[in-house]
């Protein structure tokens, strides 16, 4: 997984859409942007595109495209309409768009073994004109990612358990829900 940081400016939302996926074919990885005020962490990214490659090997995908897939465990979410609220959208946000060969490592191993074709997929998509680097992975909002991940006031006060690792539980809790 090679994970891409940085302010993404969408004046056509369909045209960057269609360049991602030109860009992933091109490198045959999976490419999917997120708003990053949706996202806890790069473990929380991990965890999708494990979740992701495992129902790639098991042939138990929920969506048919694999970027899709990742959106869905992503946002905990079996609804491709509820879970784009999460991916980028019309205007200036900050972003984290992850390049990944799904199916390659059904391990997770994660970024720290990141493919020749990912990295690859990453530097052209660093490059793209719409997008200003920057590190926006610690720009979660928590009213937001709790309110999106339905995780209220009384579960956190109940547990010792952080944001993120209570985002990582609904994410997995997306396989057992199937």
């Amino acid at each position: 997984m090679e994970v891409v940081e940085g302010h993404l400016e969408v004046d056509d939302l369909d045209a960057v859409l269609e360049r991602l996926g030109a860009i992933g074919a091109e490198h045959d990885v999976a490419i999917q942007a997120f708003d990053a005020r949706y996202v806890t962490g790069r473990e929380h990214l991990r965890r999708a595109c494990k979740l992701a490659d495992r129902a790639h090997a098991r042939e138990e995908m929920i969506a048919h495209d694999p970027e899709v897939e990742i959106l869905l465990y992503a946002a905990g979410r079996r609804q491709i309409q509820d879970a784009l609220a999460m991916g980028v959208s019309q205007g200036q946000q900050p972003a984290v768009i992850v390049c990944h060969a799904v199916g390659d490592r059904q391990n997770g191993d994660g970024d720290e073994n990141v493919s020749e074709r990912e990295r690859a997929a990453g530097e052209v998509v660093e490059a793209m004109e719409c997008l200003d680097r920057a590190d926006t992975l610690g720009a979660a909002d928590p009213d937001l990612v709790a309110a999106f991940f339905d995780i209220a006031d009384a579960e956190r006060a109940a547990t010792d358990a952080t944001l993120s690792e209570l985002v990582l539980e609904r994410v997995a809790m997306l396989v057992v829900e199937k």
